[in-house]
Parts: C-alpha cells; sequence; structure tokens
C-alpha cells in the first residue's frame, strides 16, 4: 500500500463567530451606526419596490431588503480612502460606503438625518428611476451606481464582471504607497465565473490588497448554490489560490464587522487579498416585490426561518439589552427614515392629471435631455492641448529607415522614462528579451516594478488593467500576444472599460491603451491571425489606431498614451520585420487625433487602406499604370477619430473608391466604413465602393489556404486592374 499523506493548504480558512462578551465590547457609537444605516438601506430598497410595483422604474429593481447586514458591517469596518465595487443587487453596497462617508462616525439613530444624508439618498433614487439628477444623468439606474468621491467606483450589471476592476483599485491603492484596500461584492453565482476565479490568482499572485466578498444568498435567481457547485462554501475557493479566507454568518452585522477588521489587517499589512463569504438572504425575488416562496422554487418554512435572523431586529435587540437606545428612539428613527423617504419621491414624483386616485408620474422636468444621449462617450480631447504635433511633411529632423520593432520598444522606452504613469502588462513581456517580438525589450531591466508579466488570464489582468485606469493614478498598457485573444477578454473590453466613460455620466476618464497584435500570414492559424479593428469599432468608447509605418507608430502611441480614453494600437507582424521612415534620435513627437496621411496623390481612384495593407496598397499603386490611384492611409479607424476631410476631398476629386483590408470578410472594418461613405457622399460616387478583402473564413494553418483567406497586392492588383478596364477599357 503507498503511503497516503494529506495535504492542506498554506492559507487558513476560519470563521468569526461572536459570543455575547462581543456584543458587550462593541463601540455603542458604531452598533447605533448599524443600525440607522441598516434601516435607511431598507426603507429606501422598500421605497424602490413600491415604485417598481407602480411601473415608475424603467428597467429591474433587483432589491437586497434582508441583506444588509453584510454590506454594513463590512463598510463600517472600511476607511475613507477604501474602495467597493459591487454587484446588479448592489443599492445596498452602494449606500453602505456612501452613508459611512457622508457620516464617517456613523448616523446617531437618536439624531436628525442631514441635509447631505438626505441628498445623497435623492440622488440615489433620481439615478435608479433614469432621471438627470442622478449620480450618472440617469444613464446608469439600479445597476450600474457610482460615486467615485465616496470610493464606490461602480456596481456592476454583469455577473463577476466587476471583480477584476476592483482587483485594479486595489493595485492602484498597493502601487501609489498607500494603505487602502479594495473591497468587491458579489453572489454565489459570480463565484463560479472566470473572471472572478482568476482574479483570485492574479490578485494572490501579486498580492493585491482587494477583499473579494461572496453575499452567498443561496440562489442564482432560483438555481440554488447546491446544485451549482459541489462544494456550496464558496470561500473553499480561497485557500486553493493561496488567500486567506473568512466564513460569516452575514445576517449577523456585528459578525461581519469583525471578520472585516481581520480581513483589513491581513491585507494592510502586505499580505495580499482576502475572501470572506457572508451567508445571508435576499427576502424577495430576484427582480420586483414577491416573495421567491411565489415562484415556488423556496418555502415559506424556509423565508420565516431567515426571517426569524433579521439583521436589523439583531442589532436592535442589543441597543435596547445594552441601554444605549431606547425601542422608543429606535422606533422614531424608522420613522423617520420612512418619512424621509415619502418627502424624497414627492420631489421626483407628482399626481397624474385626472388619473386613478393615488397614481403618480415622474415629474417632466426630472428627466435629462435626449441630447444627452451620445455625450461623453468618449472624451473631447482637451487632455492632449499643448501636444508637440509633427507629421512627416513638416519634420524638422532627420527621417530615416529604421526598424519597425525599434520603433515599437523605443517609444515605450521614452514614454516610461517621462511618465511614471506608465505601467505595461501582459505575457511573458518581461522574460524572451522583450517578449515574443521584442516589443518590450530592455523595458524590465529599467522599469522591474513597471512591466508586469501576467498569467495566462485576459479577462482577469484587463480588468485589472480597466480598474486602474478608471483609478487615474496609473495608465496600464495591455498587450495581448494575439488579437484573437480579445474575445476572451471581451465582457471586460467591450462591456467594462469600453462603456465605463459614457455608463457613468460622460465623467470617468479611462487612459487605457490595448497592443494587440495582428498575425495573419504566419501559419498560426484560425485562432491567431484575426484583425479585430471591424469589432472594435463598432463597439462604443474605444479609439483605434493602427499604424504602417514606424514613423507613425511613434507619433500614434506617444498620442494613445496622452489620451483620457481607451484606445487599441493594433500591430501587424508583416511589420515588426520590417524597416520603414522613422526618426533615429528622438522619440517625443505626436500625431494628431483624426489624422489621415495621403500616401499618394491621385486622380482617378481614392484607395483607403491601414495597417500592413498600406503597404501592400503602395506595392500594387506603383507597379501598375492603368489607372492613377491615390492612396490614403488611415491611421485611426473609430467613428469618432477618422478623417473624413481628407477622405471627402479625395472622393470628390476622383468619384470612386476602394477599401483594401487583409482580414475576414465577417469581421471586416471596410464593411462599416463602406457604408459610411456611400451614405455621406453618394452623390459624388460614380461606382459601386468596391472591397479588396480576405474570405469569408479565417486563416488556416495551410501556407496555401492561408493565402487564400487573406488580402495582399495580388488582390490589389486585381482591383486596380478590374476598375480600369471599366473605365478605360
Amino acid at each position: 500500500m503507498p503511503e497516503i499523506i494529506a495535504l492542506h493548504p498554506e492559507a487558513s480558512w476560519s470563521q468569526i463567530s461572536p459570543i455575547d462578551a462581543d456584543w458587550d465590547a462593541a463601540d455603542p457609537v458604531m452598533l447605533g451606526a448599524m443600525f440607522s444605516h441598516m434601516v435607511l438601506i431598507r426603507t429606501f430598497e422598500e421605497c424602490v419596490l413600491q415604485l417598481a410595483g407602480e411601473g415608475l422604474i424603467h428597467g429591474p429593481a433587483h432589491s437586497s431588503i434582508g441583506q444588509e447586514g453584510g454590506a454594513v458591517g463590512s463598510a463600517l469596518a472600511l476607511i475613507a480612502g477604501d474602495t467597493v465595487n459591487g454587484s446588479h443587487r448592489g443599492h445596498h453596497q452602494f449606500l453602505a460606503k456612501v452613508l459611512a462617508h457622508l457620516v464617517p462616525e456613523g448616523i446617531d439613530p437618536s439624531g436628525e438625518l442631514e441635509q447631505p444624508i438626505r441628498e445623497v439618498l435623492l440622488k440615489t433614487l433620481a439615478e435608479i428611476c433614469g432621471l438627470d439628477r442622478g449620480f450618472s444623468h440617469g444613464r446608469g439606474g439600479s445597476m450600474h451606481l457610482q460615486w467615485e468621491e465616496a470610493g464606490a467606483i461602480g456596481t456592476n450589471a454583469i455577473v463577476g464582471g466587476g471583480v477584476p476592476l476592483a482587483a485594479g483599485s486595489g493595485w492602484a491603492h498597493q502601487h501609489a504607497g498607500t494603505n487602502n484596500v479594495a473591497v468587491t461584492y458579489f453572489g454565489d453565482g459570480a463565484a463560479n465565473i472566470g473572471s472572478t476565479l482568476e482574479s483570485f490568482n492574479l490578485a494572490a499572485a501579486w498580492k493585491v490588497p482587494v477583499c473579494f466578498f461572496i453575499e452567498n444568498n443561496l440562489y442564482a435567481v432560483s438555481t440554488t448554490v447546491f446544485e451549482a457547485t459541489g462544494e456550496p462554501r464558496l470561500s473553499a475557493r480561497g485557500p486553493g489560490f493561496g488567500i486567506t479566507s473568512f466564513k460569516v454568518d452575514g445576517m449577523n452585522p456585528l459578525a461581519v464587522f469583525l471578520t472585516m477588521q481581520a480581513a483589513n489587517e491581513h491585507m494592510r499589512s502586505g499580505n495580499g487579498p482576502t475572501v470572506v463569504e457572508a451567508d445571508v438572504y435576499r427576502y424577495f425575488h430576484q427582480n420586483g416585490p414577491f416573495p421567491g416562496s411565489a415562484f415556488k422554487y423556496r418555502t415559506k418554512e424556509e423565508e420565516a426561518s431567515w426571517r426569524a435572523r433579521d439583521p436589523i431586529d439583531q442589532v436592535a435587540f442589543h441597543l435596547v439589552r445594552r441601554e444605549i437606545h431606547t425601542q422608543n428612539t429606535l422606533d422614531s428613527f424608522i420613522e423617520q427614515a420612512n418619512a424621509l423617504m415619502v418627502e424624497i419621491t414627492s420631489v421626483l414624483l407628482e399626481p397624474v392629471e385626472g388619473g386613478k386616485p393615488n397614481e403618480r408620474r415622474i415629474k417632466p422636468s426630472e428627466w435629462p435631455d435626449p441630447a444627452f444621449v451620445n455625450v461623453g462617450v468618449r472624451g473631447d480631447l482637451s487632455e492632449l492641448q499643448g501636444s508637440h504635433y509633427k507629421d512627416r511633411e513638416d519634420f524638422e529632423g532627420e527621417i530615416a529607415e529604421v526598424k519597425f520593432i525599434d520603433a515599437v520598444s523605443g517609444v515605450m522606452f521614452n514614454r516610461m522614462e517621462k511618465d511614471p504613469r506608465v505601467v505595461i502588462m501582459g505575457e511573458d513581456i518581461h522574460r524572451l528579451n522583450g517578449g515574443t517580438n521584442g516589443a518590450t525589450r530592455g523595458l524590465k531591466d529599467t522599469f522591474p516594478d513597471r512591466v508586469l508579466g501576467t498569467p495566462i488570464s485576459e479577462n482577469a489582468f484587463t480588468g485589472l488593467a480597466g480598474g486602474m485606469a478608471l483609478d487615474g493614478r496609473f495608465r496600464p498598457v495591455i498587450e495581448f500576444m494575439y488579437a484573437d485573444f480579445m474575445w476572451v477578454a471581451a465582457d471586460q473590453l467591450f462591456n467594462q472599460i469600453g462603456k465605463a466613460r459614457h455608463m457613468f455620466g460622460g465623467k470617468s476618464p479611462v487612459p487605457l491603451v490595448l497592443r494587440s497584435k495582428v498575425a495573419m500570414g504566419t501559419g498560426y492559424g484560425s485562432q491567431h491571425s484575426m484583425d479585430p479593428a471591424g469589432i472594435f469599432v463598432t463597439n462604443p468608447g474605444w479609439r483605434v489606431v493602427a499604424p504602417s509605418n514606424p514613423f507613425d507608430y511613434v507619433g500614434l502611441m506617444n498620442t494613445a498614451l496622452s489620451c483620457d480614453d481607451p484606445v487599441v494600437v493594433l500591430e501587424h507582424v508583416d511589420l515588426y520585420t520590417s524597416s520603414g521612415p522613422g526618426v533615429p534620435d528622438t522619440y517625443d513627437y505626436f500625431l494628431p487625433v483624426g489624422k489621415a496621411a495621403v500616401k499618394k496623390s491621385g486622380s482617378e481612384v481614392t484607395v483607403i487602406s491601414y495597417l500592413a495593407m498600406t503597404n501592400y496598397v503602395m506595392a500594387a499603386v506603383e507597379g501598375q499604370s492603368a489607372i492613377d490611384a491615390e492612396v490614403i492611409d488611415l491611421r485611426w479607424l473609430d467613428r469618432a477619430s477618422i478623417d473624413w476631410d481628407t477622405i471627402g476631398a479625395s472622393i470628390k476629386k476622383t468619384n470612386k473608391v476602394i477599401i483594401a483590408e487583409q482580414g475576414a470578410l465577417g469581421t471586416s472594418y471596410g464593411g462599416w466604413l463602406s457604408d459610411e461613405i456611400q451614405r455621406r457622399y453618394f452623390d459624388w460616387l460614380d461606382h459601386p465602393v468596391l472591397r479588396v478583402t480576405g474570405t469569408q473564413s479565417s486563416p488556416s494553418i495551410s501556407k496555401v489556404l492561408e493565402r487564400a483567406a487573406i488580402a495582399r497586392t495580388e488582390e490589389m492588383e486585381a482591383a486596380l486592374s478590374a476598375l480600369a478596364k471599366d473605365y478605360h477599357g
């Protein structure tokens, strides 16, 4: 028989359960605040459910009634500079942090509710109702609540979607030299999500001070935690990642408070992340004012047993028992809270003239102006004022042949030297003499703490970078080894980073750069070869640049690294090994946003291209004399940055257009661009817009099939010849 040795994780896993002596020793002011904050949150939530029942909330109303103990108990253990984000069921998480921010010593149940408390509850209710006076002017609604000043950095409608962002906030706290921590609240459903588990691993590896706070309310909509996982004690996941973890009765706010204190001590001491699992219970269904038993997935007996341990009642009992407050005082505070919500709703609502008794509506003056709909999708670029713009035609210094890859590493070295906020992360970028292509050559030696080799977990490190960008103290640069990996991180790229500024009212800069490599033609096959331009330009928030030569790369990267919008910088492996015009002795110039380059003047057809395809286009155009082509290298591809002035002037001269790109037809950038051109310049066109593009398939491993799937010089030559034949015979 072999020897069997039991193994145990090094990270501890424990449960903190207060005894009567702990209740007796608890700070009376803190206990009073615990009661007051939970009452305000519950009264607020009851008002939300009432408005939802009247049809006055557009969209879901995910009530947190019953779960207040976890949020309030943990938030009262935090300090001012700590940050929190939360889930789609996040009203209580948001309000718990906000109330603690407004009244750091805690709200006294024997006192009056001051005006700042009234104002913040009004703004929160207005946001949930989708109204202009809300924190995000109604754009965030119930599931996207943010007030950065209070450390509430945003609740999140995507299950598990906010977890990597909170890790980024924790990383920023740590590397800014503070003692602050981040807390991310999520439920039992998100505990099984890949982004959550990836974030566990990344935070543990980098010792990020982030608390993964699991509100285990036993149900993901109607599916029980016992059905969804083989280990329903969800904090058990923590030790497997080397994370110190706690399990606590979330219906007992003091237990949560004491547990959070222990977690904070661990994190503030530089020991890395923690997991806290609080067993809580939502009294109502996933959405709306009915109990789960109404939908037959819970029993009334189960609901009654949890209600018998109500967190507000538990704290009230000890406040009265210890003679800190009388029952009359507590009852009076509840009445005051209810009166406050009546007062607040009267600000937002009015009776329906000629309607049913007690029928109300939103006051028309409270709605946001429809003209606000697109404001803040991207910033106004005011942060770029004063940049040293120089294009090739007005550059005073020497322009010579330089290696493209040297421009990539050189401009990044220069920016990191001048801007200590720049941090680079990606797979293998700290090894192999600059990653798999040499793009980060020499950076790790000079900036050891700002070049971060990541685990293979694009969703986690992309979201972590997003959290860093939203924090504002750092300017992260992500490298994707292949552009196809954007699908792995799609939630963070498109639902989180791309939408963040607009979703939170247009006021949250997201200074992040994604370097994404296009590798078609290298034999890496269907899952490593795509051109993502067409995907990024059809998703809001992103700016997209596509340099075709070393000079442009430096100027465009400098601009991207100074922009407060997320920018994807596309790179192509065909260019890495090439040389082209560049500046061998400086990396300090910028190219303006929204300025294309006319690579060759012509009079008979406008050829529009970008990235490596520009060079194939030039080879085709210069190798024939059948038709006089004007070639435009777009450089900026996104809707907000594309140079319509240059494109329009060329089309009005040539009256014909060819859009040339390498990538597959299905994810094509040219499809979007063709549509825009034909709508904008229809009266100037003598011919339908022609497109040179790849095939329907993505490139294969076979060298022959890969070549057949993409466009290069030969396909461009064929398009020019066909057009010349049509017009010249």
